[in-house]
């Protein structure tokens, strides 16, 4: 080739001494360039060789120094200003951003597999375990993979690890342990890639175990309570009455335990056994029933709000008050009565604001509330209902609810309407007066 031509070229690649010349010292993928007038065709060819070094890479090493490389030539394609075409500039952007975008996406396939990926599919999986209710047939496949799993750990590790718990619990407890182990084993995605894999393998199986294993949710209600024992307590008589829950209740109420019980009612969907075990729970009333009662009592339903009065617990305290004056006259005043039956005095203040109710009969529930709290803050508001209210019915309550407060100033102004017109207030009154010779000098 003359000086001449070699000079003038076909106009592609500029002079001798222009860095996008084929005869530029280094590969395609090491070379970098100015931008300016750049070919198409040279940066297309940069992206071949790169997809060809991807191809041939077997190390973490390697693969960082051509993810670098790509890195350089996407800036060098997002600064390229295309001398050698008419077309869009924009397409021809956008077809060597997509090649980028997959060679990308190749090199992420090529890293790998790291003791990392394995440690949190077995954490998932302890995780897993740990939320599900497992039926003794889940629990006993999710124990035999996680065995045939752990083996795989073992020999992999070089060292004991095994299962000793036969609860989800423990189970969970075990595997989280182990993907700890796993994840500072030090097995290099390189060297130590097939054990890697194996582990990732037999970690996904388990992860398919478990997430197939049945729970309860998977069983009928009847068949869930059978296997819990709930139907244990019934003789072959009862067993035939329909429906069977309804008696197992009646003995688990008269046995006093509400564990059963609560466990059946966080279970059936009808009307009608909710409705018997709340009349069960309201019989005795456990301690154990407040978290599920007071969900139910949200609902502003009047036998959930009156059973958290039996149960005491004053956690239910703020709810009830909530109820006060919210519109419902009943739901207001059986509110009013748990209330009373839990007697804090931290509601003081709210329930005797409710002394000027328009409701005579909320006004009435309300100086009986204030009586059972027995607070002596309530004094002076309860005698001026006793003094000023229409309703002798209020009155009488007012009467009633001083004579329970029982101190000597409270009596002694309930004593003073011994002669009252209303009998019904002479009848509380006369109670004050046989009670103030023992009564507390407040």
């Amino acid at each position: 080739m003359s000086e001449e031509d070699g000079q003038a070229g076909d106009g592609d690649h500029g002079g001798e001494n222009d860095q996008n010349s084929p005869e530029a010292e280094g590969s395609p993928a090491e070379q970098t360039t100015d931008c300016e007038g750049v070919s198409f065709d040279l940066l297309e060819t940069r992206l071949d060789d790169l997809e060809a070094e991807i191809d041939a890479t077997e190390t973490e090493a390697t693969l960082d120094e051509v993810e670098s490389s790509l890195a350089d030539l996407e800036n060098d394609i997002e600064q390229a200003a295309f001398q050698d075409t008419t077309e869009d500039e924009d397409d021809h952007k956008a077809e060597l951003t997509d090649r980028v975008a997959d060679l990308s996406e190749s090199i992420e396939k090529k890293r790998g597999p790291y003791v990392e990926e394995v440690a949190e599919e077995l954490q998932a999986t302890a995780d897993t375990i740990r939320s599900k209710e497992l039926t003794e047939e889940g629990l006993e496949a999710v124990g035999t993979a996680v065995d045939e799993c752990l083996e795989t750990v073992e020999s992999s590790l070089e060292r004991s690890v095994s299962r000793h718990s036969d609860t989800a619990a423990g189970i969970a407890e075990e595997l989280t342990e182990v993907a700890g182990r796993i994840e500072s084993s030090g097995l290099d995605p390189d060297d130590d890639e097939e054990q890697i894999e194996q582990l990732l393998t037999v970690v996904g199986t388990l992860r398919s175990t478990t997430d197939e294993a049945r729970v309860f949710e998977d069983l009928e209600i009847r068949e869930q309570l059978r296997r819990q024992g709930f139907y244990d307590v019934l003789e072959p008589i009862n067993m035939r009455d329909f429906p069977p829950e309804w008696n197992a209740i009646k003995i688990y109420e008269k046995r006093g335990e509400p564990e059963p019980i609560l466990d059946a009612m966080g279970k059936f969907d009808s009307d009608f056994m909710e409705d018997n075990i709340l009349d069960s729970l309201e019989h005795f009333a456990p301690p154990e029933a407040f978290e599920q009662v007071h969900q139910l009592a949200q609902r502003r339903n009047r036998q959930p709000v009156r059973i958290l009065g039996r149960i005491g617990d004053e956690r239910a305290c703020d709810t009830l008050v909530d109820f006060l004056g919210g519109g419902s006259i009943e739901l207001e005043k059986t509110a009013l009565q748990a209330l009373g039956s839990i007697g804090s005095e931290d509601t003081t203040e709210p329930v005797a604001q409710r002394l000027v109710a328009d409701e005579a009969s909320v006004r009435s529930t309300t100086a009986r509330t204030l009586g059972l709290i027995g607070d002596t803050r309530a004094i002076e508001p309860l005698g001026n209902v006793l003094a000023k209210d229409e309703s002798d019915n209020v009155r009488a309550s007012a009467a009633w609810a001083l004579v329970q407060i029982g101190t000597k100033r409270a009596l002694k102004l309930a004593a003073d309407y011994e002669d009252d017109a209303a009998y019904i207030v002479q009848t509380e009154a006369k109670k004050a007066v046989e009670a103030l010779p023992q009564a507390v000098p407040r």
